[in-house]
C-alpha cells in the first residue's frame, strides 16, 4: 500500500501538463491547455488540462482524474505501477512496506532489476544487428510478407546458430544475471553454460514501459519447438504480459478494440497489414490478469483461434478465466478461422479488409459462444438434458462479475431449459426468492427528519473539490453522525483542513481513492464538468454562495438535531450533556445571524 502523503508529494511535484504533453501535445487556451481527447476519437478538441487544479477533462466522453488516472488510463497500468511510474520520471522512491523492513535490500532487489533490464536491452541490441547480416532471416521475413518497417517497430532480430554468441556481447558470460534474465542456460551436469536462443528469428518482448523483459524466438524452417519463450524471470511472466501491447497501444485507443491472437508472427503480419492492434499471449492460455488488462485498455477485445480442438479448447479457457473479470459495458468476442488458416495467412490470402470484416461480422458474443458451448453437449428435448444443462452452468454463472450481462445469460438458459428466472436461480444456488408475507405497514414517524437537500450538499461537494482551499468555510457539528453525501464532504473539509497548504482538486481526489466515497466525487466531477465554465477560476459571487450554502446547511443540521433532541426528550428524557447541547442549538438558531 502507498501511503497518501506520498501520493499528495507526488501530485505536488509533478505537472500533469508536463505529463499529458508527453503523450499528447497540448496547446494553451486560455487558462488552460487543449488536445483532441486521447481516450476517443474527435476532429475538434475537447480534451482540457488545468494547470491550477491539476486535473484533466475531456468534454466529449467525460473522461477526467490527475496525472495518476491519466497514466493509468493512458497507459492501461494499475494504480500501483502508474505511482511508480511517475515517480521514476522525477526522482522519487516509491515506499514499500518491505522497504522499511530491510532497505538495503530492498534497492539491491531495485538495482539488480534494472541491471536485468539493461542486459535485455544489449541482448536485443545485438539480435537486430544480426539480422542484418542472416539473409535467411531476412528471406524467410519478407516471405512472410513483412516490411523493414515493421520489422524495425517490432524490433525484431536474429539469434544466430552456435551455442555461446552472446559471450562477444557481455564481458563475464559467466555472470548469474545472464541466467537470471533466461538468456544463459547452464548445464548443471557438465558445467557449462551455452545461449538458449540459436537459429531463430527473434522477438523482443516489451512490458508496457518499454523494457524488454523477454524474448520470443521461431524457428524459420522445420524444428521443435517452432516457438521458444524466455522462462519465467524477475522480469518475465507469462500470464501477466501480452506480446505487442506496447507496439499496439495507439491503435487499440483509435480503434476501442483489442485482437488477441496466438502466435508472434500473427501480431506483426496483421500489423503489416494494418490491423496494427493486436497482441498475443506468451505460450499460455489467456488468464485472468490478461483479460482484465485487455478490458483496461479497450471496450471491444476479440480473441481469434484456429478453428480445430486446439483453438476450441483455447477459446473456452479464455471465456472460463475472463468471466470474473466481466465488466457490463465491456463485450468479448471470439472468432474461429476455417481450420486452413491462421490470422497470418487469412490476411495476406484476403487483405485487410476482408479480416475485419469476418471480425465484426461472424465473432461469437461471449454470451452467445457461452451458451451455445453449454447447449452442445446436452438434449435439450429431455428433462435429463436441461437438468445437465443447469449443472453445468451452475459453477459458470457464479463467476460472472458483471451483473447486468449474467442475469441476461441466466435468462436465457432459464428459457432453454424450459422454468423461469426464479426457478433456475434456486436450482442453480439453492436459494429461494424471499417471499412477501401480508402487506407490507408503512408508519409515518411522529416527527419526521427532514434531511438537507441533497442536490444542495452535491453542489457544495463539487465547489469544494475544485477549490480546496475554500474548506475554511466549513463549519459541521462534531455532535452529529453524518452518512452519504454530508459525511463525504464532512471528509473532503476535513482532509483539506488537515495539510498545512490546501491540496489541489487532484490530490483531494486521489485521497479518496479506494474509498467508500470514490463513486460519488467522481460522479459530481462528472455531472460538474459538463460545463466548460467549471475549468475558470471561480469569481467572489461563487465563493459568497459557497459561504451562503455552508451556512445554510449547518442551519438546516442543527434544525434536524434540535427536532431529534426535542422528541428522544418526549419520549425518555435526555441526558444532562444533551441538556446543554439543546440549549447550545437553540441559542444558535436564535442568534440574529443564524
Amino acid at each position: 500500500m502507498i501511503p497518501q502523503d506520498f501520493v499528495d508529494q507526488l501530485l505536488s511535484r509533478v505537472d500533469i501538463v508536463d505529463v499529458v504533453d508527453r503523450y499528447v501535445p497540448l496547446k494553451k487556451g486560455g487558462q488552460n491547455y487543449l488536445a483532441c481527447c486521447p481516450f476517443h476519437k474527435e476532429k475538434s478538441p475537447s480534451f482540457t488540462v488545468s494547470p491550477s487544479k491539476q486535473f484533466y477533462h475531456c468534454f466529449g466522453c467525460g473522461a477526467h482524474g490527475s496525472a495518476i488516472g491519466f497514466v493509468m488510463e493512458y497507459q492501461g497500468l494499475g494504480f500501483v505501477d502508474a505511482v511508480k511510474l511517475l515517480a521514476e520520471g522525477i526522482g522519487m522512491q516509491v515506499p514499500d512496506s518491505r522497504a522499511h523492513a530491510n532497505p538495503e535490500a530492498s534497492r539491491a532487489a531495485r538495482e539488480r532489476k534494472l541491471s536485468l533490464e539493461q542486459m535485455m536491452q544489449m541482448a536485443a541490441g545485438y539480435y537486430k544487428q544480426q539480422l542484418k547480416s542472416a539473409p535467411n532471416a531476412i528471406s524467410y521475413l519478407k516471405g512472410r510478407g513483412l516490411s523493414g518497417e515493421v520489422a524495425g517497430r517490432f524490433g525484431l532480430g536474429f539469434a544466430p546458430d552456435g551455442w555461446q554468441n552472446l559471450e562477444t556481447v557481455f564481458p563475464d558470460y559467466q555472470d548469474d544475471k545472464l541466467v537470471d534474465t533466461g538468456l544463459v542456460i547452464v548445464n548443471e551436469e557438465k558445467g557449462q553454460r551455452y545461449d538458449r536462443f540459436r537459429d531463430r528469428v527473434m522477438f523482443p518482448i516489451r512490458n508496457q514501459r518499454g523494457a524488454i523483459i523477454g524474448f520470443g524466438g521461431r524457428v524459420m524452417g522445420k524444428g521443435e519447438p517452432k516457438y521458444l519463450n524466455s522462462p519465467e524471470t524477475p522480469l518475465f511472466e507469462k500470464g501477466r504480459e501480452l506480446y505487442g501491447l506496447y507496439e499496439a497501444r495507439q491503435a487499440i485507443r483509435d480503434k476501442n478494440r483489442v485482437l488477441v491472437v496466438e502466435g508472434y508472427m500473427d501480431v506483426v503480419a496483421l500489423a503489416q497489414f494494418g490491423v496494427a492492434y493486436a497482441v498475443a499471449t506468451l505460450g499460455t492460455a489467456t488468464t485472468g490478469e490478461h483479460a482484465r488488462k485487455l478490458m483496461r485498455h479497450a471496450d471491444q477485445v476479440y480473441f481469434c483461434f484456429d478453428g480445430d480442438k486446439a483453438g476450441q479448447k483455447a477459446a473456452w479457457r479464455a471465456l472460463e478465466n475472463s468471466l470474473p473479470q466481466l465488466q457490463d459495458g465491456k463485450a468479448l468476442n471470439f472468432l474461429f478461422l476455417p481450420q486452413e488458416h491462421d490470422p497470418d495467412s487469412y490476411i495476406r490470402e484476403f487483405g485487410a479488409e476482408a479480416f475485419e470484416k469476418v471480425l465484426e461480422e461472424q465473432s461469437l458474443p461471449l454470451s452467445v459462444y457461452f451458451t451455445r458451448e453449454l447447449c452442445r453437449e446436452v438434449n435439450l428435448t429431455t428433462p435429463e438434458g436441461k437438468a445437465d444443462l443447469i449443472r453445468q452452468a451452475a459453477p459458470l454463472l457464479a463467476q460472472i462479475a458483471a451483473p447486468a450481462l449474467g442475469f441476461i445469460i441466466k435468462k436465457r438458459l432459464a428459457e432453454l431449459a424450459g422454468v423461469d428466472v426464479d426457478e433456475f436461480d434456486m436450482l442453480t444456488t439453492g436459494q429461494r426468492k424471499s417471499e412477501r408475507k401480508g402487506k407490507r405497514e408503512h408508519r409515518l414517524p411522529e416527527v419526521s427528519h427532514r434531511p438537507p437537500q441533497s442536490s444542495m450538499v452535491t453542489r457544495l461537494i463539487k465547489w469544494l473539490l475544485l477549490n480546496p482551499g475554500w474548506a475554511g468555510d466549513v463549519r459541521l457539528p462534531d455532535s452529529m453522525a453524518l452518512s452519504d453525501e454530508l459525511a463525504c464532504f464532512a471528509m473532503l473539509a476535513e482532509c483539506v483542513q488537515g495539510h498545512d497548504q490546501p491540496p489541489n482538486t487532484a490530490q483531494l481526489m486521489e485521497s479518496l481513492r479506494g474509498t467508500p466515497y470514490e463513486g460519488l466525487v467522481d460522479s459530481v466531477l462528472q455531472q460538474a464538468m459538463q460545463d466548460p465554465d467549471e475549468f475558470a477560476d471561480p469569481s467572489e459571487e461563487d465563493r459568497q454562495q459557497f459561504q451562503d450554502g455552508t451556512a445554510k446547511l449547518l442551519k438546516m443540521l442543527h434544525q434536524t438535531q434540535v427536532e431529534r433532541l426535542k422528541q428522544k426528550d418526549r419520549n425518555e428524557g435526555l441526558t444532562p450533556e444533551e441538556v446543554r447541547l439543546l440549549g447550545e442549538l437553540l441559542r444558535d438558531l436564535l442568534a440574529p445571524n443564524a
